[in-house]
């Protein structure tokens, strides 16, 4: 019998966030909501359809390996060399390649934990020690929901090659402010590679929380990851890219590229959606104020939330995530849940977030007449 490495027989399968039709047939309703894979809820832009649109008709050959156009289209965007930027299919791709160059059987990948749960299965995957480190409390009292930035410089030794910042943090929302993150990467060896993974770069409001690109000027252990999945709204056509001070990170990257990785029409519409940019703007800031609603109306619900500099909520539920989940979802709302740790909901539409918020009421009344809450836990004010 032929058999996989153990480590990957060993990994947990990825679980994408449910498809809504499929629950709307389970539970018998018209429609379900999704607020699980922090999507935008705006359709593609009018820009990429039409690059979709006129390169359609060349699907029959190879995409250009490179992605020659979008790379001297981004490095022309933020002001580097195309030599410092790699792309691929969707920033977790180029997390993976990022891992197949870097770490080898004895070295570490280290990160905050809770953060992307990719993190770990790269690192498996590679055959690398991962080294968690804890989130704390970003509020006095409150829940871990921040990066240690202290903590995860102590844990880096002569073994780790590798550590992820993810800025703002997936689940959590929260971010790091400018001195501290360059106190950190000033402090980190040399021969360690951080990248600041900013795949919700373009949601961000506080002006203490820095642009990677600029902390990665002059800096040559330092890379900047993004992707067209979220702001830009390209999540079905998977384009992510990373852009390095010292270039030979970002040739490093894409010799450990599956060739033709980014598609034709992916590559069109990422061209497309970056000369569009003055209409993202104007849907991030639609978003970023319907964050600002969904937050104060969650508040209101007793729900400790910290501010978020994403395109969703991080709900600290502890030991009671998966089960309030699964309650919202027979009432026709997907959310993410972390097992004994909280529920991430993606900011949608005004109507979404008012069916998020009508379900979550029934929810808490369920729970806090049945379930004896802590002051830790949730429950109505006063409960």
């Amino acid at each position: 019998m032929v058999s996989a490495r153990p480590v990957v027989t060993a990994l947990p399968a990825y679980r994408p966030g449910r498809n809504p039709a499929d629950l709307a047939r389970e539970i018998g309703v018209e429609r379900a909501v999704k607020l699980a894979s922090n999507e935008v809820a705006f359709p593609p832009l009018p820009a990429v359809l039409e690059a979709i649109g006129a390169t359609a008709g060349e699907t029959n050959r190879y995409p250009d390996n490179g992605a020659s156009v979008l790379t001297a289209a981004l490095a022309e965007r933020y002001g580097v060399r195309p030599a410092q930027v790699a792309t691929g299919c969707g920033a977790v791709t180029v997390c993976q390649q990022l891992a197949q160059a870097y770490n080898d059987p004895g070295t570490s990948l280290a990160f905050a934990w809770r953060s992307f749960e990719m993190y770990p299965l790269l690192a498996q995957v590679a055959g690398a020690r991962d080294v968690r480190v804890p989130l704390v409390p970003g509020t006095p009292g409150g829940p871990a929901d921040t990066h240690d930035l202290d903590g995860l410089l102590a844990a880096i030794d002569g073994t780790t090659r590798l550590v992820f910042v993810c800025n703002p943090n997936n689940p959590t929302g929260t971010a790091v402010r400018r001195g501290e993150l360059e106190r950190f990467l000033d402090a980190v060896p040399a021969g360690t590679l951080v990248v600041l993974d900013e795949a919700y770069r373009e949601f961000v409001t506080d002006p203490d929380v820095p642009d990677g690109l600029e902390l990665m000027r002059g800096r040559p252990n330092v890379a900047v990851l993004r992707t067209f999945s979220k702001a830009w709204g390209l999540a079905g056509l998977r384009v992510g890219y990373l852009i390095a001070e010292d270039p030979a990170v970002a040739e490093a990257v894409r010799k450990t590229q599956v060739p033709f990785s980014v598609s034709s029409l992916a590559q069109a519409a990422a061209v497309a959606a970056l000369a569009s940019e003055a209409e993202v703007r104007e849907r991030c800031a639609a978003v970023v104020a319907e964050r600002a609603r969904l937050t104060e109306a969650v508040r209101e619900r007793g729900l400790p939330v910290a501010d978020s500099q994403a395109n969703f909520l991080w709900l600290p539920l502890g030991g009671q995530a998966v089960e309030i989940a699964a309650q919202l979802e027979a009432r026709a709302v997907i959310t993410r849940p972390f097992a004994g740790e909280g529920v991430r909901v993606t900011v949608g539409t005004p109507e979404e977030d008012d069916v998020f918020l009508a379900a979550i009421d029934e929810v808490l009344d369920t729970v806090s007449a049945d379930t004896p809450w802590t002051s830790a836990a949730v429950g109505r004010p006063g409960a």
